[in-house]
């Protein structure tokens, strides 16, 4: 397990000295949002204190400030993602929104009644219900991959799901429920033989690994920024050129277009094109104030570092009578989701949280894959590089007391 400088990280991140309950905040729900430095909250500051105002449109020094702080942190974004072009990078409210966007926008310009979009079993609702929306809206067909018993994608089956009427492969990254590293680079090869663009859903992939699109040869690939250490409200698309170019706008109005009359309107060249009204341009620059402080300390060392942690962590479980722990792929993220006996995870979530141990309970926004495992929910605990293994010996201990109680 590598060693990070964990005690001089924390200081970065004044919540974690919290208490709750008059216990030691013990925060393990990191999958669902992560904790921000002062770096990020003290950009969102300066944004509003010295460089608050309007973009793109105005010839003041303050619009012009604005301006070239937003498109700094769009090449930003470009560089962490190593995408080819500044062009490719959409700024978005979020995973969700960047889904949905090329959901309605490729049903519309690539697909006809009957084509077919494949996804899996183990997405997040935002990436099945756009989907079923189209459905229902244009009469397009949906496709589901298998999951093994491990928790892993049935590579087999996907082959087989391919047709001629095959146009979209959207699948996640990393799974947020049983932490499975699918293998994007295969899932996209497979695909591009048939000629078939894919989508990767990168929210739980972005804080945790090294994401160079280049080298997937991902077209589109979509993440949140309050996930990987930034504020809420703010997430990226990625597309390839060649695709956004083809495909229409998402919304309209201010900043996406070129010209506008009553007649016709013609529409603004990328990104711009899908980025209609006022960006959150405070949000953009804090955006890349968290990827450059996660790339400061290193994404091969965080990658490590919080790998140690789930094991650790999954050992110190597995010790525990009755527990089960759902997921069991090789390649695996820093989450864990598991259930004991036959406690209600929300039970179990109350009484940890009482103990100043933040955890998530519930579907996970992934009711499908429930079914499939044939469970309503979990307890989900999930890493980032500011845990700690007393943590986690504290979360255990916490377990245990919870165990005997119920």
């Amino acid at each position: 397990m590598i060693m990070l400088d964990v005690e001089s990280i924390r200081k970065d991140f004044p919540i974690l000295g919290h208490t709750v309950y008059d216990k030691p905040l013990i925060y393990f729900d990191n999958a669902a949002t992560t904790q921000k430095p002062r770096s990020v909250v003290e950009k969102i500051e300066t944004g509003y204190y010295n460089v608050n105002a309007n973009i793109h449109r105005g010839v003041h020094f303050l619009s012009q400030a604005a301006t070239e702080a937003h498109e700094n942190a769009r090449k930003e974004v470009q560089r962490f993602l190593h995408a080819h072009s500044p062009a490719e990078i959409i700024f978005t409210r979020g995973t969700t929104e960047a889904i949905n966007l090329v959901a309605s926008s490729f049903s519309d310009a690539c697909m006809q009644p009957g084509d077919e979009v494949i996804i899996s079993e183990m997405e997040h609702h935002s990436n099945i219900v756009p989907w079923q929306i189209q459905a229902a809206r244009t009469g397009i067909a949906i496709k589901v991959i298998p999951v093994t018993e491990k928790g892993e994608l049935c590579m087999d089956r996907y082959k087989e799901l391919f047709s001629e009427r095959t146009k979209l492969v959207s699948a996640t990254h990393i799974s947020n429920v049983l932490g499975t590293i699918n293998p994007v680079e295969e899932i996209i090869g497979i695909a591009h033989q048939h000629q078939v663009p894919v989508l990767i859903d990168g929210a739980q992939a972005v804080p945790h690994v090294k994401v160079d699109v280049q080298a997937l040869d991902a077209d589109f690939y979509v993440f949140s920024g309050h996930k990987v250490y930034g504020p809420t409200g703010i997430g990226v698309l990625y597309g390839k050129e060649k695709w956004l170019d083809k495909l229409p706008p998402y919304q309209g109005g201010g900043e996406m277009i070129a010209t506008v009359t009553f007649e016709k309107t013609t529409f603004n060249e990328l990104p711009f094109k899908f980025e209609a009204g006022t960006p959150d341009y405070i949000g953009s620059t804090a955006l890349a104030e968290a990827l450059r402080y996660v790339e400061n300390i290193g994404i091969g060392n965080i990658a490590a570092y919080e790998d140690g942690l789930m094991r650790y962590a999954a050992e110190k479980l597995n010790t525990i009578e009755g527990v089960r722990i759902f997921g069991q792929s090789k390649e695996k993220g820093s989450v864990l989701s598991f259930l004991i006996d036959h406690i209600h995870h929300y039970d179990m979530g109350m009484l940890l949280d009482r103990l100043g141990i933040a955890v998530r309970t519930g579907h996970h926004c992934a009711q499908p894959l429930m079914n499939v495992l044939g469970i309503e929910g979990t307890v989900r605990i999930s890493f980032s590089f500011y845990n700690t293994k007393k943590e986690i010996d504290t979360f255990i201990t916490s377990v245990e007391r919870v165990r005997t109680m119920l």
